[in-house]
C-alpha cells in the first residue's frame, strides 16, 4: 500500500513492525543494538574465514557503538581480518573539497582506526591495502579494487535524517531533477551537504558551531550500495530518525528519501531501537520483536 509521509507517521509502532514483517528487526535498547551490529560484522567474517572465503564489507561511520564491541568479540574469539577487504561508504571533505586530516576530531578515517582497526590484535588486523577509504582524488581506483575482490558481499550503514545512505543525498538544486532509476546509478562523487545534514552534524558534534562543521563529504553511489549482495541498515537516532525509517520501509520508491530505494534489492533489513520505532521511552518493554 503506498502512503504519504502524514499517514506513516501516523501509524502506530505495532502497526509498522506488523506491517514490515522480516524487514524490521527491533531491538531491546541501544546495547542489544549495537551488540547485533558488531557480531553481524564478525559472524560474516567468522563464517567466510572457515570457509576460506574472502569478505568484503562496505561500512559506515555512523552508528559507532558496534565498534568496542566488535573489536571485544574478534580479539576474545580471534577472528582474523586478512582475507577481509572493507570499504567505507563516505567522508567529510572540507570547503575546498579536500580530505580532513585523520587526526581532525570529524575524520571518518581517523575515528575508524582508532577505534577498530587498531584496537584489533596485531595478528588479526586486516593489511592496510585492504583498507579503502574513499578519496575524492581516487574515485576511480576505488571502484578498480571493488571490481578486483569481486564486488561487494555486504553493505552495513544507517539512514540520515532525510533519508540518505552514505552521503547519497536528496538533490535540491531547483533547475535539474534526477529520477530515482538515475539516482540508483550513481557513482562515487563529491557532494555539497544538504542544509539539514549539516545542522544536524552541528548539533551533534560540533556544539553549534557552523563554521567548524565540514560542507562537502566524499560517497560511495547509490550503485555500489545496491549492488551488495545484501543490504544491512541500523537506527539508532531515536525520534529525529523515525520518519526516514518509515520512509525507508513503506513510502514509494523516490529520490527524496533515497533510502526507499533499497526496496527493489533482494535482501535489506532494518535494525532499530524501539524509540526510533515510534515507542515511548517509558515503554520500551512493549517491542515486540526481540533478539
Amino acid at each position: 500500500m503506498v502512503r504519504t509521509l502524514w499517514e506513516l507517521r501516523a501509524m502506530s509502532p505495532q502497526e509498522v513492525e506488523r506491517e514490515a514483517g522480516a524487514r524490521l528487526v527491533v531491538a531491546p535498547d541501544l546495547p542489544h543494538l549495537y551488540r547485533h551490529f558488531a557480531e553481524a560484522i564478525a559472524g560474516e567474517i567468522e563464517a567466510n574465514n572457515a570457509a576460506g572465503r574472502p569478505t568484503r564489507l562496505i561500512l559506515p561511520l555512523g552508528p559507532r557503538g558496534q565498534f568496542p564491541m566488535l573489536v571485544e568479540i574478534c580479539n576474545r574469539r580471534r577472528i582474523g581480518w586478512g582475507n577481509t577487504h572493507v570499504f567505507f561508504m563516505d567522508e567529510y571533505l572540507d570547503w575546498q573539497g579536500r580530505p580532513l586530516p585523520v587526526d581532525h576530531p570529524l575524520s571518518f578515517e581517523g575515528h575508524a582506526r582508532r577505534n577498530l582497526f587498531d584496537r584489533l590484535d596485531p595478528e588479526l588486523r586486516l593489511p592496510e591495502a585492504q583498507l579503502h577509504f574513499p578519496n575524492p582524488f581516487r574515485l576511480e581506483r576505488l571502484l578498480e579494487e571493488m571490481d578486483r575482490v569481486g564486488g561487494i558481499d555486504s553493505c552495513y550503514g544507517g539512514i540520515g535524517i532525510h533519508g540518505h545512505v552514505a552521503f547519497n543525498e536528496p538533490p535540491i538544486d531547483g533547475l535539474w531533477r534526477v529520477t530515482p532509476e538515475e539516482f540508483k546509478a550513481s557513482m562515487p562523487r563529491v557532494v555539497h551537504l544538504n542544509p539539514e545534514t549539516i545542522a544536524m552534524g552541528v548539533a551533534r558534534w560540533t556544539d553549534g558551531d557552523f563554521s567548524a562543521f565540514p560542507p562537502m563529504a566524499v560517497t560511495l553511489g547509490m550503485k555500489q550500495l545496491l549492488g551488495a549482495g545484501r543490504i544491512r541498515l541500523y537506527c539508532d537516532g531515536g525520534l529525529w530518525q523515525r520518519t526516514a525509517v518509515r520512509a525507508a520501509l513503506f513510502l514509494e520508491p523516490t529520490v527524496e528519501y533515497p533510502v526507499s530505494l533499497i526496496r527493489d534489492h533482494p535482501d535489506w533489513q532494518i535494525v532499530a531501537d524501539p524509540v526510533t520505532v515510534g515507542y515511548p521511552p517509558e515503554h520500551l518493554a512493549e517491542a515486540s520483536t526481540r533478539l
